[in-house]
């Protein structure tokens, strides 16, 4: 009898080297003769485990990790197949492993359990139910649903998607589009690209909701070209989903149409920006448009557009399926369902967490993480990418959801968390947020243009200790004309972190450049 053994083929796993281990397995199980099926699964998000090999016992799944390829042959003689936890890489029963037992996890209940390009995978655990009962729906009653469930933007702005979705839906046209920003280009993050390659019919299935809810036939998927194992997989579930009547022309019999399209990025960091992401679409430079009007009455060739994030459109699927107040149970106050949150940085546990608002950095951080990789103090955390705050200690303990960050000037964004030990420079993290915006700045508006380039040279000055207190009086006032002047999120949330660490980190600005922090 053939056993089933999965390695996940993700860009993490592989880079771990995956391939190989899934090689060596199939070549050293039928040496000795013990029948194998290789499922190449998607990854659990336990980055610091990977490559996870986990095999399929009577009682469950026992996982392996992190599994290189000499360490193939001694799991396989101390027992792999039979999920025995004799050998040091036993971790035991996949779904008891602590660190994915804590979690909550709606989005992402599937990925590292299913085949990602198995239609039947997908169903056999809910995959299409969500479309199923959108299709025997209004498109108002889809987009109430959508608003009872409170889910709001994760790609960094957190507008309610209900409200969006509504816009698009009273805007008449002849023609409509669903577009995905999957231009995932914030430090830290990589739930975007686990859910695409891990998952990649949960979004489909998303997208084909949206375009049922506001009557649009045609979507585009806009992702980074930093990405390809992400698109040759959506690209086949695409081609997949269509043989199957679930894209198409005629979607399941209903009559309702609905075509996907996965589009290129071309590396700018700017066209995460939805109408700069609007503008590259269309084969333009990817410039920032004035608003109003907005993307959902004038987007996408002048045509009403929803512009969702992949996890904002992928958490639609569940809320279809389950109804809006089972998602809405999850969370607290305005902020409602489950964060993705990305631990990355100097952390020794690096990897995805999906749980409901209101948890705290300091739980993320030490009972997840596990602490920094190095092993010395944890000194400051960014969360939601580069143009978000630097946060102090003080502020570990906040419940993790977006009316109290904003209260403190920070921001959830689109989830990632960039831990830092006690070694890091807060005045050279600064610099380096002034020359992010410097390099990745679109140039239409002169604030983030050129308020970018003189940061960077007043920040210089400041770490070379040329006349500091002036110099320092300067970037005040140059980080409030950018947060006030700028056209669009680039120029005017780079000041944040800038900000964040002249405030909670004031000694780091009196350190000439290079100071030793040991």
């Amino acid at each position: 009898m053939s056993i089933r053994v999965f390695v996940p083929r993700d860009t993490t796993a592989l880079s771990l080297g995956a391939d190989t281990v899934a090689s060596r397995l199939e070549k050293e199980a039928a040496a000795r003769g013990q029948p194998i099926t290789l499922v190449r699964n998607g990854s659990r998000g336990l980055a610091w485990l990977e490559p996870l090999v986990e095999v399929e016992t009577p009682i469950g799944r026992f996982a392996y990790g992190p599994v290189t390829p000499g360490d193939v042959a001694a799991l396989l003689d101390n027992g792999l197949l039979e999920g025995s936890v004799s050998h040091p890489l036993a971790l035991g029963p996949t779904e008891e492993i602590d660190y994915l037992a804590r979690q909550q996890r709606l989005t992402f209940a599937r990925i590292g359990i299913t085949d990602p390009l198995s239609i039947d995978d997908y169903r056999a655990h809910s995959g299409f139910c969500g479309l199923e009962a959108a299709l025997q729906r209004e498109p108002q009653d889809i987009v109430e649903e959508v608003k009872a469930s409170g889910l709001r933007g994760r790609g960094g702005a957190a507008f309610p998607t209900g409200i969006k979705w509504q816009t698009v839906l009273d805007t008449p046209a002849d023609q409509k589009y669903i577009v995905c920003n999957a231009d995932e280009g914030d430090s830290g993050t990589f739930a975007d690209r686990l859910a695409m390659e891990c998952d990649p019919y949960m979004l489909i299935e998303g997208m084909t909701i949206a375009g049922l809810a506001v009557g649009a036939t045609q979507g585009y998927i806009y992702l980074r070209s930093e990405y390809p194992l992400a698109k040759e997989i959506l690209d086949e579930a695409i081609r997949r989903a269509e043989s199957a009547g679930y894209l198409g022309g005629d979607l399941l019999g209903s009559g309702h149409a609905f075509h996907l399209e996965v589009r290129l990025g071309a590396g700018a960091y700017i066209c995460g920006e939805e109408t700069s992401l609007l503008e590259s679409l269309e084969g333009k430079r990817g410039l920032v448009r004035f608003k109003p009007p907005l993307p959902a009455i004038e987007g996408l060739f002048g045509r009403p557009t929803v512009v969702n994030n992949v996890l904002s459109l992928a958490a639609v699927p569940f809320i279809l399926a389950e109804g809006a107040e089972a998602y809405a149970n999850h969370g607290m106050g305005r902020s409602r369902g489950t964060l993705a949150l990305q631990l990355a940085g100097n952390v020794k546990r690096g990897g995805l967490v999906e749980l409901a608002f209101g948890t705290t950095l300091r739980t993320l951080m030490e009972d997840f993480g596990g602490g920094t990789a190095s092993g010395r103090p944890l000194r400051a955390v960014q969360v939601g990418g580069p143009l978000c705050a630097y946060l102090p200690e003080s502020q570990w303990d906040m419940p993790l959801d977006y009316e109290t960050f904003a209260e403190v000037g920070a921001g959830v964004g689109h989830g990632g968390v960039v831990v830092f030990d006690d070694s890091v420079d807060m005045a050279e993290q600064a610099r380096f947020s002034m020359e992010f915006c410097k390099v990745e700045s679109c140039g239409k508006c002169t604030p983030c243009r050129i308020g970018s380039t003189r940061g960077v040279e007043v920040i210089d000055r400041i770490r070379a200790n040329d006349n500091r207190d002036a110099n320092l009086t300067l970037l005040h006032d140059l980080c409030e004309t950018m947060v006030d002047g700028s056209l669009c999120a680039m120029g005017g949330m780079t000041p944040f972190p800038v900000q964040s660490a002249l405030k909670h980190f004031p000694g780091d600005f009196q350190r000439p450049a290079n100071g030793d922090r040991s």
